[in-house]
């Protein structure tokens, strides 16, 4: 097996040499220096658009200097690193141009040809145009420069291979800017730009290929480095938004809560760092492009559990009453709209059922924003039950006042135990 996993690795190198060396020249489009230049203005903008991106979330580590990069990302391909992006010369991105810049966020190339891992959004960064391109250069240009050399990447062979990327990139990567629809208003066409450019939306609420590549649409998908799943944006069984009302939207990615939903885990740190600062008319625009977006069929629901899960749901009924029942009501009505109904919930009844066992074992804490400063959140149970316990608590949530979904395992359960918060 493993001679044979080389000798399909040896020919996709093969391949990907010819590939790299026939692969078309750059796409450019010239900027101007009034475009880039630090001014006031210019600086604001990028500091905007760089919130929209959400860029501080990947090139900072935790209590470490933003934009300096560090942040550790586990793939299914090995590990990589983000890149010190602050204006250091010798060890950020001090000798860019603005050229530069542009070529990598639409190109995904860095200075000297060297092609960069996908990791890095460029397959979304594409779209963003380069106005906007420029004034992010002029941003980060303007923030304090920090020493701190960029970690090398510990992928394994043949993903740690330019010209196996080049050959991903031709079966993978297009560049190309947003192009508006003239037959949708500006407000559905900068909606549009946001969600699938700067915001970068697809690289999590999409599925991956075997290669890594992301599908087409907003139809959810496994977080595996991370250990949630980021539910569709169009199936009303996860989180489509179809039938919502604009302004819950608006409120749901403004402050982090809404009549309809909570948000916990990593889209927690997006609402935080990132969709909090933008303004009313981008908010109200991306809920608007998000509203169009084609319905998906909803996935068949489970079967009620069999007879033989009676003892679990009778142990996490007991469990329930314990440490949930004060909080969430005894029929899992919530209360008040302080504490979310688990009657109904969306959350507990995807497919994936990983977003609740690491809610039970971690805690769920929605994030601190200025419409919502002193959010409620909910301890974490880890050390406190079982993998079993938490198995059977979780499975009752899913089988109850409504709820229809399968049942999970104490493996499951170990399995996300062991998945680091950050």
């Amino acid at each position: 097996m493993n001679k044979f996993f080389y000798l399909i690795a040896l020919v996709a190198a093969l391949l990907g040499a010819a590939v790299y060396h026939a692969w078309p020249r750059d796409q450019m489009v010239a900027g101007t220096p009034a475009g880039w230049a630090a001014t006031p203005a210019n600086i604001e903008r990028g500091a905007y658009l760089a919130r929209a991106g959400d860029c501080m979330a990947c090139h900072t580590v935790r209590g470490g200097a933003p934009f300096a990069g560090g942040r550790t990302l586990d793939t299914p391909f090995g590990r990589v690193v983000s890149p010190n992006i602050t204006p250091d010369a010798a060890t950020g991105i001090g000798n860019w141009s603005a050229d530069d810049f542009w070529n990598a966020l639409h190109n995904g190339k860095a200075p000297g040809g060297r092609l960069l891992y996908p990791a890095f959004p460029y397959p979304n960064y594409t779209k963003v145009t380069r106005p906007d391109s420029d004034a992010l250069y002029a941003y980060l240009r303007n923030i304090a420069p920090q020493r701190q050399p960029s970690q090398p990447h510990g992928l394994r062979f043949p993903y740690n291979q330019q010209v196996a990327l080049a050959a991903w990139r031709l079966l993978y990567f297009k560049p190309g800017v947003h192009e508006p629809d003239p037959k949708k208003p500006a407000e559905w066409n900068r909606g549009a730009y946001l969600v699938e450019g700067l915001g970068h939306c697809s690289a999590c609420h999409s599925s991956r290929n075997s290669l890594g590549a992301s599908e087409a649409g907003l139809s959810g998908g496994l977080i595996p480095q991370i250990g949630w799943y980021a539910p569709s944006l169009t199936a009303d069984n996860e989180a489509g938004l179809g039938s919502w009302d604009r302004t819950h939207i608006v409120q749901l990615l403004r402050t982090g809560v809404a009549p309809r939903a909570t948000v916990f885990g990593p889209m927690a740190e997006v609402v935080s760092r990132s969709l909090q600062h933008l303004s009313e008319p981008d908010l109200d625009a991306m809920a608007l492009y998000l509203q169009s977006l084609p319905a998906t069929p909803a996935a068949p629901q489970e079967l009620p559990p069999p007879p033989q899960l009676e003892p679990v749901l009778r142990q996490g009924e007991a469990l329930y009453k314990e440490h949930c029942a004060d909080c969430h009501g005894a029929g899992g009505q919530g209360k008040g709209g302080v504490y979310p109904p688990l009657a109904g919930n969306r959350a507990l009844t995807m497919r994936e059922p990983v977003n609740a066992i690491r809610i039970v074992l971690n805690g769920g804490f929605a994030p601190g924003t200025a419409g919502n400063p002193r959010p409620f959140g909910m301890p974490p149970y880890g050390p406190v039950l079982s993998d079993g316990e938490v198995a059977a608590v979780v499975t009752f949530l899913r089988a109850s006042w409504g709820n229809r979904a399968a049942p999970v395992t104490s493996a499951e359960v170990n399995r996300y135990r062991t998945v680091p918060l950050d």
